[in-house]
């Protein structure tokens, strides 16, 4: 893997996140899973910044993040990234949360953002209900977590959003099962604080025809039902917004098809960057 060209620290508020960025060209932010930190792209790294000024963090709570428990904005900190990094605008790329991230960050910065993919991602102020296998799942995982069995936390996660909640044990491929397993699990041990967050208002679920960029939604059909209504709900309603869906895929396609994902992506950056006022 090629080497970044910055890896440090951001200072933001409470504390600092840990980044690192490389490349030349137009900038794409890259923000991880919760159920992963920066580690997540790397099968995307290489590619992507042979041609763009690309960064990658871990947010808040995750990896090498390293913050007290305060009042903060995801938002802000993905723009503090930014502007360490030197992108004044940038295609936004989360996945899980941080596709929530992303949508709320193009809907307060709209200047900074020149487009978004959403990745199994969801839509702040929407409340789906989950179906009975599902609830009962997360149900599980409560209990493992108010344990503290974190071993066991780690494992169900993986069978809920790597393997597919319904789908047999180990259907994914097992190197992209065991990294999830070790991001999950080294993220539980640190036991990092978090704090609380300030939330978009009005949330994104009623202002999603505001979002002017270009939006691609990524989606596994194997992932769980909220998640999957999000991704549709916002290729509906943002104007250039266009949905692909896997069949086969549950929460994490760019690990599961790194390939297939990574050019995908550049694809779009390519569209991005042809696009008139680009």
């Amino acid at each position: 893997m090629i080497e970044p060209e910055v890896e440090g620290y951001v200072r933001v508020e409470g504390g600092r996140l840990w980044a690192e960025w490389a490349g030349e060209g137009s900038g794409v932010v890259l923000a991880h899973a919760g159920i992963a930190d920066s580690r997540q792209w790397d099968p995307q790294w290489d590619a992507l910044i042979a041609r763009h000024r690309v960064v990658r963090y871990d947010l808040r709570g995750f990896g090498r993040a390293e913050v007290e428990h305060v009042r903060f904005s995801n938002r802000e900190d993905l723009v503090a990234v930014m502007d360490a990094a030197g992108l004044e605008r940038a295609v936004l790329v989360g996945c899980s949360r941080a596709g929530s991230i992303a949508v709320d960050t193009a809907l307060e910065y709209p200047d900074r953002v020149s487009g978004v993919v959403h990745v199994c991602g969801g839509i702040s102020g929407t409340d789906w209900d989950a179906t009975p296998e599902e609830e009962a799942a997360f149900a599980r995982g409560e209990a493992l977590e108010e344990a503290k069995d974190w071993a066991a936390v780690a494992e169900l996660e993986v069978q809920i959003w790597v393997d597919g909640v319904g789908q047999p044990a180990g259907r994914a491929p097992e190197s992209v099962r065991e990294l999830v397993r070790r991001m999950i699990y080294e993220n539980h041990i640190q036991e990092k604080p978090y704090g609380d967050t300030i939330v978009l208002d009005p949330p994104a679920v009623e202002r999603l025809e505001q979002l002017q960029v270009p939006v691609l939604v990524i989606q596994g059909l194997l992932d769980e039902s909220g998640t999957i209504r999000s991704g549709r709900l916002l290729a509906e309603r943002a104007p250039r917004a266009r949905l692909i869906e896997l069949p086969d895929v549950a929460h994490m396609p760019s690990l599961e098809r790194p390939e297939w994902f990574t050019e995908t992506l550049l694809a779009f950056l390519a569209e991005v960057d042809a696009a008139p006022g680009a």
